[in-house]
């Protein structure tokens, strides 16, 4: 039976240095730094970083079954990467990783790698994050940072299993080229993507090396924590790479720890935040609140009535002024509830759209 290596696309970011304890302790400053904030004072800056954190970044494989142009089922891998967050074996990738999975395999990046089955206990497939657990305890970590105090120019470190190569990860180095991108990324077996393609907001943009095999793994400031999860590259042009920003990754990591598998309110927008740059660059009639750049096929939005364009201000009664305030709400509701959502229109229309909430989709097949 013939394999097909399934190519998987990387994104990045990057953040501060102040980690989060995922069980709720902020360790704020008490990393073991010196030298302007480097894991190791004697060492090259990058080497420095990839010394840290190499040891929490892993491979994940994904075996997948999917039927060719004349309609035979063929197995194929699917290849990308991932970083461990708990010591009780907390790791976090991208949806499209491990989507439509039959088994999942983490391999660890020792000199002699450890395997682990792997299964998903949470995730947000339409903003590509997926969270997964192994049967481990006493595992290394990668700390998260913020993203939100990130700057152009700010240097940054890629870990990843680039184009699935053989002898370990590839590391690559760069700044942060840009901050708040919104990209479209081409993945016709995303089941929840409309037209067959991803929509990325508030993303960051970096010119280290971002290809085929680094998604789901992490982009690290100089301090040595993660500050965006690596999921698009650009095939057409050099030296851009675009990555999750961690600040919007959090949320849905700490609810899969707390809540395993547990259903998560679903609205089924990809929305960026409106500020009044982006309310000049596209006519729109609001300084503040949520533009939808794209609704889910069939989701809750769309049948609704919400479109491309609108700009959400409220959600069950709570004003909204960014996109983040979105995902904040919606943590607070149930799948299946009836909220409101007001709306105004690219002609400065206001008008309320009443949602029945769904489940947040998860990647299927999945031991």
């Amino acid at each position: 039976m013939r394999k097909i290596l399934l190519a998987v696309v990387a994104l990045a970011f990057a953040a501060t240095s102040c980690s989060v304890d995922l069980t709720g302790n902020s360790t704020g400053s008490a990393d073991p730094l010196s030298n302007g904030g480097l894991p190791n004072s004697t060492a090259e800056p990058v080497a420095a970083v990839v010394r840290q954190s190499l040891p929490g970044v892993v491979n994940v494989t994904t075996d997948i079954f999917q039927p060719d142009q004349f309609g035979n089922v063929q197995q194929g891998k699917g290849v990308g990467t991932g970083f461990i967050v708990r010591q009780d074996g907390i790791i976090v990738t991208n949806c499209h990783v491990v989507e439509g999975g039959s088994k999942i395999t983490v391999s660890t990046s020792a000199q002699t790698p450890k395997q682990y089955a792997a299964r998903v206990i949470g995730g947000d497939c339409q903003h590509d994050l997926a969270v997964l657990k192994i049967d481990a305890s006493g595992l290394p970590t990668v700390p998260l940072g913020d993203s939100v105090a990130l700057v152009l120019g700010q240097r940054v470190v890629a870990i990843g299993y680039a184009l699935a190569l053989e002898g370990g990860p590839t590391v690559t180095a760069g700044i942060v080229s840009a901050l708040n991108r919104t990209i479209t990324v081409q993945d016709p077996s995303c089941r929840v993507c409309k037209n067959g393609a991803r929509v990325y907001s508030d993303v960051i943009q970096t010119d280290a090396a971002i290809n085929h095999g680094n998604s789901g793994g992490p982009l690290l400031n100089m301090a040595g924590q993660v500050v965006g999860i690596n999921s698009a590259g650009a095939d057409t042009a050099e030296n851009i790479g675009f990555a999750i920003a961690i600040d919007s990754a959090k949320g849905t990591i700490q609810q899969a720890i707390a809540e395993p598998l547990a259903a998560a309110a679903y609205l089924g927008i990809s929305s960026q935040t409106v500020t009044p740059a982006l309310a000049v660059q596209l006519g729109l009639p609001v300084q503040n609140g949520a533009y939808v750049i794209a609704t889910t096929s069939d989701g809750p939005a769309q049948k609704a009535g919400i479109r491309d364009g609108d700009v959400i201000v409220s959600i069950d009664g709570r004003t909204i002024t960014s996109a983040d305030d979105v995902g904040t709400i919606l943590a607070g509701l149930r799948p299946g509830q009836s909220v409101g959502v007001g709306l105004v229109s690219s002609s400065g229309a206001r008008r309320s759209a009443n949602v029945t909430l769904g489940v947040r989709p998860l990647p299927t097949r999945f031991p």
